[in-house]
């Protein structure tokens, strides 16, 4: 076990590098589904915490509703992997969803972006009731250098929170 203040620096490194991640929910019969987003994460020296901007659709509500927590895996062609179970909390008030279109807007490269070339906004902006968010906070990390599978080196990071 890794604590926090080694792992999650390590963590956002990968995460930014590699952007895209595959993020699992899980519906109200308990099965899971996977879509493709695009975290931006913030480690303040303390806290981790992730944020999604993404459309608020009625399967991602439904989901968040009955089971509040995300699965999150990033990998390379070079098999190196992170992941993170999270957390997930909605952001849709007005001033949040300004906050998170700030964030990602005003993100550092390659994880920042303007939401406004989202094509589901139709050209609205962060108050469009087609764009909300989620905020993560991680419940397990892991950070795995791919050598570690195809060359038996490297160190495998992985934290739990309480632990």
């Amino acid at each position: 076990m890794t604590s926090l203040d080694r792992i999650a620096p390590a963590f956002v490194e990968m995460a930014h590098t590699i952007v895209w991640a595959s993020v699992a929910t899980v519906d109200t019969d308990c099965r899971p589904r996977s879509r493709v987003l695009h975290p931006i994460w913030e480690w303040d020296g303390a806290q981790l915490t992730g944020w999604i901007a993404t459309e608020p659709t009625r399967i991602k509500l439904t989901h968040i509703a009955a089971h509040p927590d995300v699965s999150i895996n990033y990998w390379t062609p070079s098999h190196d992997t992170c992941s993170a179970e999270a957390a997930v909390e909605w952001v849709l008030d007005d001033a949040g969803r300004t906050e998170l279109w700030e964030r990602f807007k005003n993100g550092p490269a390659p994880v920042g972006y303007d939401p406004a070339i989202l094509p589901s906004l139709d050209g609205g902006g962060p108050t469009s009731e087609k764009f909300a968010g989620w905020k993560l906070t991680p419940t397990r990390l892991r950070v795995m250098p791919g050598t570690v599978m195809t060359q038996g080196s490297g160190e495998v990071l992985t934290w739990r929170a309480g632990e």
